[in-house]
C-alpha cells in the first residue's frame, strides 16, 4: 500500500492499458485527481479490466468532496464502455463526469484519423 498523503491534482492523466490497467483502482482516483482522464488500449486485454477501471473512477470521484468537472476520453470504441455509460449515466451526471464520444475525425494531408480536442 502507498503511504497516505494529500491528493495530487493534474490537468490530464493517461490511464494505462492492458495488464497495467489493473493497478488503477478506487484509491488511484481518490489520490490522482485530473480534469481529464484518457482511457486507451484498444485490445482484448483491456476489455477485461475496463469495467472495474470505470467503476473505480465513479467510486473514487465520490470522495473528492468538491465540485470539479471531470472529462473521460476513451481512445477506442468498446461495448463495455457503451454499457457502462448507459448503466451509470445518472451517477456520472451527479459526480460531474462527462464522457467524450469518439466520432470526430481530422484530415491531415492524405490521411484521416479519429481525434479529440481538449482545451484547458
Amino acid at each position: 500500500a502507498a503511504p497516505q498523503g494529500p491528493p495530487v491534482y493534474v490537468d490530464l492523466a493517461y490511464l494505462p492499458g492492458s495488464w497495467s490497467a489493473r493497478t488503477v483502482d478506487e484509491e488511484f482516483f481518490r489520490r490522482v485527481r485530473a480534469l481529464c482522464y484518457v482511457v486507451s488500449g484498444d485490445d482484448h486485454l483491456k476489455e477485461g479490466v475496463l469495467r472495474p477501471l470505470l467503476d473505480a473512477l465513479l467510486a473514487g470521484k465520490h470522495h473528492w468532496g468538491v465540485d470539479i468537472q471531470v472529462t473521460l476520453i476513451p481512445t477506442f470504441d468498446s461495448l463495455v464502455m457503451h454499457e457502462w455509460y448507459q448503466e451509470t449515466h445518472e451517477r456520472q451526471q451527479e459526480l460531474g463526469i462527462t464522457v467524450l464520444g469518439s466520432n470526430s475525425t481530422v484530415a491531415m494531408q492524405d490521411e484521416t484519423f479519429p481525434a479529440c480536442k481538449v482545451e484547458f
